[in-house]
């Protein structure tokens, strides 16, 4: 991940180490909603490769954000960018709920 990053990670998948990351400041999301980014950031890090994080910016805007070795040659940035859109859209209402979640409890705006 990027060291000069100010965004807040709420969660992430490497492909590269089989694994799934979920920042300890979320541990009160429900089990159903971690569960949900879980299944949707291993299955797509598994079909593209590559890291994806899920990450807040200074305003509260959710953003996806993938990165890949410069080796990996079956990472497709087209195949990527297209497997984002269908999920920023099959996903609205949970990602929609997240950024609400993450301005009223982080950034102390109203609801």
């Amino acid at each position: 991940m990027d060291m000069y990053n100010d965004n807040e990670v709420l969660c992430a998948s490497n492909a590269y180490e089989k694994k799934f990351y979920l920042n300890e400041n979320f541990e009160r999301l429900p089990e159903d909603i971690k569960k949900e980014l879980k299944i949707m950031c291993v299955l797509f890090t598994e079909e593209v490769g590559g890291i994806l994080s899920l990450e807040y910016e200074a305003d509260g805007t959710l953003i996806f954000k993938t990165e890949a070795d410069e080796s990996d040659l079956l990472y497709d940035d087209i195949a990527c960018g297209m497997l984002i859109k269908k999920l920023q859209y099959e996903k609205r209402e949970l990602l929609e709920s997240l950024q609400m979640f993450y301005k009223v409890f982080f950034l102390g705006e109203d609801a």
